[in-house]
């Protein structure tokens, strides 16, 4: 299991990218996920790159981005080209991004179909580069439930299109986890994992409340303290296939919080082997 921390955790903190890494290495995780506005940011210093960070033993997971949908092809091509370029610099072939901004059942078919056929442009420009578009599991996106997320995968039907698979809200649109997650398994490249406290808390993690300063943090909890159960769902899926996630904590005590999840999923991962065996 490749697991790695988000930049996105410390996007309200003083520390550089040299320090991350530098704590990364000391922690035993294997990567980056570097937040695309992190990677735009440092675009211009030309010290930062693949061969930088594999100085200290890591990587970059995935990239990490918002592509505007949205907007007209050619200024959603015009964002892929620069984050594609980002990707070859830091080395990963992974670009995160959201199916839309609506939920499955808010959008219309019109709608549907125009971010459908901008999702297959944004696949045929990445596969040339040997890169891959990943959709995020999210609510308010076409990929909110595990049957959206397969009629999307269907109606897109390119190579370059696979998914990064956010146990929690997963488990937010009420399906099983490890069920869906062996569904969608052909086109899972990356995981995301936290947890929450309890269903009632869920919107601590709306986009307006978790990336503000002053948003809540109530709710929020170490991944193996909340409602999804993380033991079963690695003790599971672990076995049949390869996990390459990232930690994607948003509240206080990051480094504690981060450290202690990481040497938890170990002990779960290893204990699974012995079992196993």
């Amino acid at each position: 299991m490749n697991l790695s921390i988000c930049t996105i955790s410390f996007r309200h903190h003083l520390h550089s990218l040299d320090h991350l890494a530098q704590w990364a290495k000391k922690q035993q995780f294997q990567g980056i996920e570097l937040w695309g506005i992190h990677a735009k940011h440092l675009a211009d210093d030309l010290s930062y790159h693949a061969e930088w960070l594999q100085s200290y033993g890591l990587y970059v997971s995935m990239l990490s981005d918002y592509l505007p949908l949205e907007a007209s092809s050619l200024e959603m091509v015009d964002a892929v080209q620069t984050l594609s370029s980002l990707a070859q610099r830091w080395g990963t072939n992974k670009i995160r991004t959201f199916a839309g901004q609506k939920g499955s059942r808010e959008t219309g078919r019109e709608e549907r179909t125009y971010l459908v056929n901008q999702l297959r442009l944004i696949c045929e420009h990445l596969y040339e580069r040997g890169q891959y578009v990943l959709v995020e599991i999210h609510p308010n996106t076409l990929t909110d439930t595990l049957s959206s997320t397969v009629q999307f995968l269907e109606e897109v039907d390119h190579p370059a299109l696979r998914v990064n698979f956010d146990v929690l809200h997963m488990w937010e649109s009420g399906a099983d986890p490890i069920e869906a997650a062996q569904v969608l398994r052909p086109f899972i490249s990356h995981f995301h994992l936290k947890n929450v406290a309890s269903r009632d808390d869920l919107s601590v993690f709306a986009p307006q409340n978790v990336y503000a300063s002053a948003g809540s943090r109530e709710g929020m909890v170490p991944l193996f303290d909340g409602a999804v159960d993380y033991h079963a769902f690695l003790s599971s899926i672990a076995p049949i296939m390869k996990i390459d996630a990232s930690l994607e904590w948003f509240g206080p005590n990051v480094k504690e919080v981060l450290a202690s999840d990481r040497e938890q999923i170990n002990r779960t991962i290893h204990a699974t082997n012995i079992h196993l065996s």
